[in-house]
């Protein structure tokens, strides 16, 4: 099956699909919980994002809406170069945040599964941020004639995917 503007391909006769009246705006943000705020945001920020803005959240909005009682947390909004794209990166003061099982699980566990950017140099890119922490998951692989990629370790063990357009 292939979606193509609006259309499914079912063998050679295309479906209209129609839209839903009600559809989201845009992604705002992808939120990542993490143990060091300070570390993970010099992280981003050796990338090329930009902190937005960081704030102390909580309250009754904050225990409502996470579904957790007596929320005190922190959070950095972080922001992509074009404006477009954005993290929130968030450290729990209160309750504690509960650790991964496992620790760093590899890139086919269910739930999120990474988080990419596009890059222009690739190489220099990992060697930034290796100063920051971050390891290969493999190696660096190109796909056909487009694009060269990987897969880092980030902060709270996340995994981070970059992509250099070379064709």
């Amino acid at each position: 099956m292939y979606l193509r503007l609006g259309q499914m391909y079912l063998g050679r006769a295309p479906v209209v699909r129609r839209l839903p009246l009600m559809a989201i705006q845009r992604m705002d943000n992808v939120a990542i919980v993490v143990d060091d705020l300070d570390a993970a945001v010099a992280f981003f920020t050796e990338l090329g994002m930009e902190v937005e803005g960081r704030a102390a959240i909580e309250g009754d909005f904050a225990d409502q809406t996470v579904g957790l009682d007596d929320v005190r947390s922190e959070i950095a909004m972080m922001r992509t170069p074009d404006g477009h794209g954005r993290l929130e990166l968030t450290t729990y003061r209160h309750p504690a945040a509960s650790p991964a099982e496992p620790q760093n699980p590899p890139p086919n566990t269910l739930g999120l599964h990474r988080v990419m950017f596009a890059v222009d140099d690739l190489d220099d890119t990992i060697a930034r941020l290796r100063a920051h922490g971050a390891e290969l998951l493999g190696e660096v692989a190109q796909y056909e004639n487009g694009y060269r990629l990987c897969y880092l370790r980030g902060p709270a063990g996340i995994i981070v995917a970059l992509a250099e357009q070379i064709g």
